[in-house]
């Protein structure tokens, strides 16, 4: 398998430079600089997602050699082609989704790509494993290219869609059973604190005062109608469907989550809150290192108004790229490669990667995310930086944050048409502590390689 290598390779380099920050370290008789200990954790996390993945496709490349074994072996008998080549399943252990099964397929499978849950991603190879071993023979106009016979049903692609990493960055709370807000106190006035002028003179009163902050519950859903030919002479159309409504799901909840209006059923996103930070720049002629300036000045920002510091940076692919492609006044690139010690970096990190850590900027980790939109300002053109502490980012989902599935057969049962529902309830705000959050804006993010 091409990809396996390929990973096994990748795998290979990444412990060879884990290896490397060690040992320079340890050959100078010091401690791992703070750069070099954020360096080994982002590489740590890089590595552990590829192992996953490696021994999910060892396991495939197994069940793919047991398969064709299998096949062979029935194809060898004596009985008559048409059972020779009729279905063939596993029935010496239970499947995996079953409807009496403890874990719901639709649910697993959104878990495992979009949420990375790696007892779903285990539990889908399974399902993968034994869905080898089984053959349909099927005829159908509808759909090309997925009522397709079973051996090329994996090469459908599915729309490829932004997902949501800011919404996996949120600090993720489980959504009340029941009512459409939620009540959160808010402090607005604080109690006071003054050196007593003399003995028994009055000392410093304030009341405390606060104010109550509510946040609305909204309702996210998408719908499909497919044939009951479709979905029953088919393979893989229920699947791929559920599949779309879910990333779709995803990555419109993410986007509110980022941008929305708080009307019409949306969330009051990050970049309409009220009270957060603001950096605003405005260059005809801008510049990678005028970019990290602003960064790092909003970060200074969440620092002085949050008296905390950010945890989190979150931006575009495409301002990554900007940022990552940019050199500064001696043609030294700004963003230098994971592993590779720099002296004074004003960042580290890929250019290439998504949805996850892709480098720190001045210790800061940045995820990428295209949910950003790039159509903001008066041209139009121009993304916004978010930096922000992650638990001011506050998310409540129900169930595990996966839409729920339901598949109606009735509603159009006078013309074999049958409706597949996704949907979710969910609530959140950047309202609690708005100073945890600062955004970067101006026509100095309009600017691409």
């Amino acid at each position: 398998m091409k990809l396996l290598d390929q990973l096994v390779e990748e795998r290979a380099e990444l412990g060879e430079t884990q290896e490397t920050i060690v040992n320079r370290a340890a050959d100078e008789t010091r401690d791992l600089t703070e750069t070099e200990d954020t360096n080994l954790k982002d590489l740590k996390t890089r590595g552990d997602a590829l192992d996953e993945r490696i021994s999910e496709l060892r396991s495939i490349q197994v069940a793919n050699l047991e398969a064709a074994k299998l096949k062979a072996e029935v194809a060898a008998t004596d009985e008559p082609a048409e059972r020779a080549t009729g279905r063939v399943t596993v029935t010496d252990e239970p499947l995996t989704y079953t409807e009496r099964a403890d874990h719901n397929f639709f649910v697993d499978m959104y878990r495992s790509q979009v949420l990375s849950d790696p007892n779903a991603q285990q539990r889908m190879a399974q399902h993968q494993r034994e869905m080898e071993l089984e053959y349909r023979d099927i005829s159908t106009t509808n759909l090309a290219g997925l009522v397709v016979p079973q051996y090329a049903t994996d090469m459908a692609s599915a729309l490829a869609r932004a997902g949501r990493p800011t919404a996996n960055v949120c600090t993720g709370l489980p959504l009340p059973s029941d009512g459409l807000t939620i009540n959160v106190s808010r402090v607005t006035t604080g109690t006071s604190t003054a050196a007593q002028a003399t003995q028994n003179s009055a000392v410093s009163e304030t009341d405390l005062d606060d104010t109550l902050l509510t946040i609305n519950v909204r309702s996210y859903a998408g719908q499909s109608d497919l044939s009951r030919q479709a979905l029953e002479r088919g393979t893989g159309v229920e699947a791929l469907i559920m599949q779309d409504l879910a990333l779709s799901y995803a990555t419109t909840l993410n986007a509110d989550i980022i941008n929305g209006a708080g009307s019409s059923g949306t969330h009051l996103g990050i970049l309409q809150t009220t009270g957060i930070g603001d950096v605003d720049a405005d260059d005809a002629s801008p510049t990678g290192a005028e970019t990290w300036v602003q960064v790092i000045k909003a970060i200074g920002t969440v620092n002085e108004n949050r008296y905390l510091a950010p945890d989190i940076i979150i931006m575009h692919p495409r301002r990554w790229a900007y940022i990552a492609g940019s050199l500064d006044g001696n043609s030294r690139p700004l963003v230098n490669p994971m592993g590779n010690n720099p002296t004074d970096p004003a960042a580290v990190g890929s250019a290439a990667g998504y949805g996850a850590v892709v480098g720190n900027i001045a210790g800061v980790p940045v995820v990428t995310d295209a949910g950003i939109p790039t159509n903001l300002g008066a041209g139009t053109n121009e993304d916004n930086i978010i930096v922000a502490r992650r638990s001011d980012l506050l998310l409540w989902e129900s169930g595990s944050g996966a839409p729920a599935v339901a598949r109606f057969d009735s509603v159009g049962s006078a013309s074999l048409t049958i409706k597949l529902v996704a949907y979710g309830y969910s609530a959140f705000t950047a309202g609690r502590y708005p100073t945890g959050v600062c955004k970067v804006q101006g026509t100095l993010l309009s600017a691409t390689l």
